[in-house]
């Protein structure tokens, strides 16, 4: 592959931590040694972490950013859930000056080792990248059947409503362009939960957008009640605005 495509652009990784004191050092080599394959201008690793956080995984981490220049520890007290560190990491990436921005999720949930074929397809032109648990070769373990089917059912509905064309619509395992980045925030996100990882794919589906294949191990906790009532409500929301032509 040739280096030179890369050592003109700066990458950002965005990844809320919480509780993760077991696996969060190791989490962030890993990753870290995905990406030194590489020749980045530079990588900065932004680990977002806010009071849910109730274990040493932020002191663990800012002992690691001793040792790890690429790692930045940002303490978003304020964050009210998980939609808010997000976001708090992806204004930390563009205020960077990151020209692509990686969003994994911590604790080994995804998996390092998928991260080049990010790269690989975002040199193609693209302007984002998501991962994909359903498409050929993606997978999920250790994950309850239920789970399974709400990820598969609500891309099923919403490629219905939205007109979207994506295997995994729900999906948090992605890479992004600094434009692509920016217009997204631009448009708003509104979900408060689990959604807004689709809500951010709708808001995509007009862009050079591609899929990967990842394997998904462990689904975050259950998707209550309330998450699926955001979920609906913002799919619901989403699709009304599709109709009226303003989105």
């Amino acid at each position: 592959m040739n280096d030179s495509v890369f050592a003109s652009i700066s990458l950002g990784i965005v990844c809320p931590m919480a509780n993760q004191e077991a696996s969060a050092v190791s989490f962030v080599n890993s990753v870290l040694s995905q990406c030194a394959s590489y020749s980045f201008k530079s990588v900065e690793f932004f680990a977002i972490l806010d009071r849910a956080s109730c274990d040493r995984t932020r002191e663990l981490l800012d002992e690691l950013k001793n040792e790890r220049s690429e790692l930045q520890v940002v303490w978003a007290a304020n964050n009210h859930c998980v939609v808010d560190a997000y976001v708090r990491g992806y204004r930390e990436a563009l205020s960077a000056g990151c020209d692509w921005i990686l969003e994994i999720d911590g604790g080994f949930s995804h998996q390092p080792g998928d991260i080049p074929q990010f790269f690989q397809k975002m040199i193609e032109g693209y302007d984002c990248v998501f991962g994909s648990r359903f498409c050929g070769g993606g997978k999920i373990t250790d994950s309850s059947r239920k789970r399974k089917l709400i990820s598969r059912g609500g891309t099923i509905l919403t490629d219905a409503l939205m007109g979207t064309d994506l295997s995994d619509m729900t999906s948090g395992f992605e890479l992004f362009s600094r434009d692509a980045l920016k217009y997204i925030l631009s448009k708003g996100i509104y979900s408060r939960a689990h959604f807004f990882q689709t809500e951010i794919k709708i808001h995509c589906r007009n862009l050079r957008i591609a899929e990967v294949p990842i394997h998904y191990r462990a689904a975050s906790p259950g998707v209550n009640t309330s998450v699926l009532k955001d979920s609906l409500y913002n799919l619901w929301r989403m699709y009304r605005l599709r109709r009226q032509g303003r989105l």
